[in-house]
Formats: structure tokens, C-alpha cells, sequence
């Protein structure tokens, strides 16, 4: 394990794997998404064991333990041992209903739906029904 004490938020958000890359973590900070006992973070903010962190996915927040503390991105199987995953299950269905409904609805400017489209859209409202 590392021997660090603390870490700046953005470079721990970009190794357990939370975002792509390092800026995209640093702009969801100085967005106030990204949030430590409800208080907004900036991206320079050092974070520490067991602290409890918040990222905001509209429609929903992700809440997060830190278990332990790293500055390199690792592999996703060993994520697990420095973050645990508190979110709610209420945020956790809320989350899934945007992606339901995101997949229910056409791209703008797309047209009118083949009728191939109409069946499929058909039989995926049918299945939730």
C-alpha cells in the first residue's frame, strides 16, 4: 500500500478510475460537483483516509469512502481497495431511470423512426410496462 498521508483530490479521482482524465476531474471540482462533508472542493484540496467524498451525476450523487490513498492510475480490479462505493440505493435507481428514459427517447434531427425502430422502441416500452 502507499505511505501517503494525503493527496490532491483531482490526481485521486483520476487514479481510483472516477474520471478520465486528470483536467476533467480538476473541472468537476472547480464546478462544485465534487464535494468532501458538503462542502465544494478545489481541485489543489488534499484528501484523506476515510474521508467521505461526493461527486454530483445529474440526476443523482455518488457517494464514496476513501480507503486508502494513491497518486498513480491503477487497473480496475484493484480500485476496490482504495474507494468503497456508499452511495444510497435511491440515488442508485434514480440513476438507472435517466438511463432508461435516455434510451427510450430519438436524437434530435434524426427523422421519423423506420419501422423496425417503432417495433424495437415498441417491445422496450412493453418490457418495462
Amino acid at each position: 500500500m502507499n505511505k501517503t498521508e494525503s493527496v490532491r483530490i483531482d490526481k485521486y479521482l483520476w487514479a481510483v478510475r472516477l474520471f478520465k482524465t486528470r483536467s476533467l476531474a480538476a473541472e468537476a471540482c472547480k464546478k462544485g460537483r465534487v464535494t468532501i462533508d458538503e462542502q465544494p472542493v478545489k481541485s489543489s484540496r488534499m484528501i484523506r483516509r476515510e474521508d467521505q467524498l461526493s461527486i454530483k451525476v445529474p440526476p443523482a450523487v455518488k457517494t464514496y469512502r476513501v480507503l486508502d490513498l494513491s497518486e498513480k492510475r491503477m487497473g480496475a480490479k484493484l480500485v476496490s481497495d482504495f474507494l468503497e462505493d456508499i452511495t444510497p440505493k435511491e440515488e442508485l435507481d434514480l440513476l438507472d431511470m435517466a438511463r432508461m428514459t435516455q434510451k427510450l427517447s430519438r436524437p434530435k434531427g434524426t427523422g421519423r423512426p423506420t419501422k423496425k425502430d417503432r417495433r424495437d422502441l415498441d417491445n422496450l416500452k412493453n418490457d418495462f410496462s
